[in-house]
């Protein structure tokens, strides 16, 4: 017999009260509300703490003509989730049916929205329990709230990401106003948001921190995020509080820990050496680093998918292929994990030994078709990278292995943009004695190379003449090569033409001789040929950078092939083919720019503001020296500090003002000077008709399996392909022809 009735819970369509207000997501409660109406089940998915409840409870709270809300964290047995569905909807049934009767009885021909909250650890009973109510209640539509999917047909996902910037600063001076205190949505409060990677429960309790600690005492204490984020009362512990959360998400550690609760003994092993990635890794990385020991590298899959499901770790696609990424506040759990377990220090090798293969499979398909490919992974494993970096040069038995790796990234230094960032790590590379001369001899080429770039000459000339002197002693050619290669091209950026022509002319002799043919080879016969058209002798620089035009073509090398082609335009400016520079400068322009390669795109655009002004078009001219003016800075000294260089420079402006006038020269430099280089190399290349280069393609092929030292032991330092490598000559990885 049925028994007494709470309130119908589907009779109120006012929301839930809340003791603090909504912030943001109009976004997606918009789109959560037209996901409602046109599927019968969708499941919002996400992280602890990210607000998915809260989101899940506006959206029905505007549902019509009712809506009702099932708690079911509390709930461990399976058994148990019907009674809870139907407690929360306030029936009480004394008969001997199921509550499942109950509910199909009472729910039966109305349009009601049935919100599932916190069914992740119990989803194989509320996916039965769904399925049957959807099935037998045409009018039904079900909301359900988890860490992952239900798994059913037709169910719709509607995965929530944290709040953006914007809307986390928003939230987070709100919960101040709240407390009494106003504080400024400033550059410390935008950093805290940022460190706090939008969680609103994070937010929520930093603010909760307002009254002792200023925004920026909060940002001095980030590191130690779970103990000062801990919501406790007096005693230090946490506390529910009544009409809040659930105690679950009280503390991030508490939000996290029901996660790593609900997982198998598998997916926790897995969770706590994914912690071992600085940020995203494929499929093929977890499987060599996170693999031994209780889980078998073919199982990884299987497991890494569970997690996805389960929003500990979420799917991205990339330019560089499919990803995972785990947030930092869940990372964290997991290296805490990890190190309980006493097992951190053999994840870091592993992680590291893999990073070292990745490299040397870059370099020696740099020189490629696949360059392109490389050019997009690496960018994507740049903070992997940088972690294996770190590993090798904060342990000196491993000094040279961070060595090898920084000198074997140089094409990431060089040929992607990002000078400054190799230099800090080869400098201090080459600071440690690191007991293998090859590797230490490599690192100081590079270093010199991009010091070079930079405009940096005498530190340049100071790494160059230590590499040349050792090699000697070492008898090295090929580091003797590319030392002196690099001297030569620090002669021709510091207007020594004659020194350039020998030192160039002599490197590539040596690499002749010892069978060396890749990019670097190649730029410096393009270094020679611009050394020889700055003297005047414009058929033979032409004839040096067409031959290498076709060697690149012929290996489908695009990065040095774009500096022959700016040097083929200098040559055909010189010679008043002003159509065809252009052409040669726009197909230089797209091709550096796809490869982030600011040097090579503020060259292109300087030349072509001089084929411009010859053109006439000098107010478009001057404003795109304003453009490259603003690049220079992020590159080194303008145009090298050399009269050489800077003549075509010179030149332009001298036309462009003499048109122009003064003032109305430096307006349109300020004009250019207000472009982003994507805005500025737009431009240069729709006046010639040619729109950018998209996105470069996507890895086609997964990195080697095995890196040096294959299984990260830290053993014998001369196993493995990148070990040997390492421990090899320093030139003679990036491919031969």
């Amino acid at each position: 017999m049925r028994g007494p009735q709470r309130p119908d819970p589907f009779a109120d369509g006012d929301p839930p009260l809340e003791l603090t207000t909504f912030v943001g997501r109009s976004a997606e409660l918009a789109e959560l509300t037209r996901a409602l109406g046109r599927a019968r089940l969708v499941t919002v998915t996400g992280i602890g703490g990210v607000g998915k409840s809260r989101l899940a409870a506006r959206a029905a709270a505007g549902w019509e003509p009712g809506s009702g809300r099932v708690e079911l964290a509390p709930v461990r047995d399976p058994q148990f989730v019907e009674y809870a569905v139907a407690e929360a909807l306030g029936l009480t049934d004394h008969t001997v049916r199921s509550p499942r009767e109950t509910l199909l009885q009472h729910l039966s021909g109305r349009p009601v929205l049935l919100v599932l909250d916190g069914f992740e650890h119990l989803v194989d009973a509320c996916a039965e329990l769904t399925a049957e109510l959807l099935r037998r209640l045409p009018r039904l539509r079900v909301l359900a709230v988890g860490r992952r999917p239900l798994g059913l047909a037709g169910e719709r996902l509607f995965p929530l990401a944290p709040l953006d910037e914007d809307e986390a600063v928003e939230l987070f001076t709100d919960r101040a106003r709240e407390q009494g205190l106003e504080v400024s949505g400033g550059p410390e409060v935008r950093e805290l948001c940022r460190r706090l990677e939008g969680i609103p429960l994070a937010l929520e309790l930093a603010a909760g921190r307002l009254r002792a600690l200023s925004p920026a005492q909060l940002l001095q204490r980030l590191d130690d995020r779970f103990r000062l984020l801990t919501a406790g009362g007096r005693d230090g512990a946490a506390r529910a509080v009544p009409g809040g959360p659930p105690a679950r998400h009280q503390t991030l550690r508490t939000a996290i820990g029901w996660s790593h609760e609900l997982c198998t003994p598998a997916e926790r092993l897995l969770w706590a050496r994914l912690s071992a990635f600085a940020q995203t890794f494929d499929l093929e990385a977890a499987e060599y680093v996170c693999s031994g020991d209780a889980l078998a590298a073919e199982d990884v899959v299987d497991v890494l998918s569970e997690l996805v499901a389960q929003s500990v770790v979420t799917r991205e696609e990339t330019p560089a292929g499919p990803r995972y990424r785990m947030l930092d506040t869940v990372r964290t759990y997991g290296a805490d994990w990890l190190e309980g377990t006493g097992d951190a220090g053999r994840l870091r090798r592993r992680h590291r030994d893999w990073y070292l293969g990745l490299a040397t499979w870059c370099e020696l398909d740099w020189f490629s078709p696949r360059q392109g490919e490389v050019a997009a992974r690496v960018e994507a494993e740049l903070p992997n990278l940088r972690a294996a970096l770190e590993c090798c040069l904060t342990e000196p038995e491993e000094a040279h292995l961070g060595q090898y790796l920084a000198g074997s990234l140089w094409f990431c230094w060089v040929g992607c943009g990002r000078l400054a960032e190799g230099r800090r790590w080869l400098a201090r590379c080459v600071e440690l004695e690191s007991g293998y001369e090859q590797s230490r001899l490599k690192a100081l080429w590079v270093l010199g190379y991009v010091a070079v770039l930079q405009g940096d000459a005498v530190p340049a000339l100071q790494a160059l003449q230590e590499c040349r002197e050792q090699a000697e002693r070492a008898a090295d050619p090929v580091a003797l090569a590319y030392a002196e290669h690099r001297t030569g091209c620090l002669a021709l950026v510091t207007d020594d033409m004659a020194r350039a022509e020998t030192l160039l002319r002599s490197a590539l002799h040596r690499y002749q001789e010892i069978g060396e043919l890749n990019s670097n080879v190649l730029m410096g016969q393009v270094e020679l040929a611009m050394a020889r058209a700055f003297q005047g002798d414009l058929p033979d620089a032409v004839r040096l950078c067409e031959d290498v035009r076709r060697v690149c073509e012929d290996h489908g090398e695009r990065w040095a092939r774009s500096y022959a082609l700016y040097v083929l335009a200098y040559a055909a400016w010189q010679e008043d083919a002003q159509d065809r520079a252009r052409e040669l400068l726009a197909d230089c322009l797209r091709n550096a720019h796809a490869f982030h390669d600011l040097l090579g795109s503020v060259l292109s655009l300087e030349l072509l503001a001089l084929v411009t002004a010859t053109e006439g078009e000098t107010a478009e001219a001057a404003l795109l020296q304003g453009a490259a003016g603003r690049i220079w800075p992020s590159v080194g000294l303008p145009l090298f500090g050399s009269a050489y260089y800077n003549a075509p420079h010179e030149r332009c402006e001298a036309m462009a003002r003499q048109a122009l006038g003064d003032v109305r020269y430096e307006e349109c430099v300020r004009e250019g000077a207000g472009l982003d280089r994507a805005a500025a190399v737009a431009r240069a290349l729709e006046r010639g008709g040619v729109r950018p280069l998209g996105a470069l393609p996507a890895p086609r092929g997964p990195a080697p399996r095995g890196g040096p030292g294959e299984g990260g032991e830290g053993g014998d330092p001369a196993s493995g392909s990148a070990r040997d490598a390492a421990t090899g000559r320093p030139g003679s990885h990036p491919g031969r022809g």
